[in-house]
């Protein structure tokens, strides 16, 4: 998936859950959604390639950085609750609607 792509459905899948709020408590550079007041995704770049940073259960984020080369730890996060998705070949839209919306069940639990 490339980087535009990427970052569009990340956003378009987040701003359609219930209740999401955008904000931008880091700065211009960091789109922050969040749940009642709790991040569950943040968009920003790193070393100019767009990411996308998102809650993962901790068993499940060691899976997914092992199935797929564009899943890595969470960027400037908790490694153990947090996965970075970067653009490539490895994501595909199913996968990235499915994360974000685990991300976001899993602040609203």
């Amino acid at each position: 998936m490339d980087a535009e792509r990427l970052v569009a459905l990340a956003h378009d899948v987040a701003s359609g859950l219930p209740e999401t709020e955008l904000t931008w408590p880091f700065g211009p550079d960091w789109d922050a959604y969040k749940v009642g007041g709790k991040v569950f995704m943040l968009l920003s770049e790193l070393h100019g390639e767009p990411i996308v940073t998102i809650k993962a259960d901790p068993v499940e984020s060691i899976a997914l950085r092992q199935e797929y080369e564009d899943v890595t730890p969470g960027y400037h996060m908790n490694k153990r609750h947090w996965i970075t998705l970067t653009p490539g070949e490895s994501l595909d839209a199913d996968l990235v609607r499915e994360l974000v919306v685990v991300s976001y069940l899993l602040v609203v639990e």
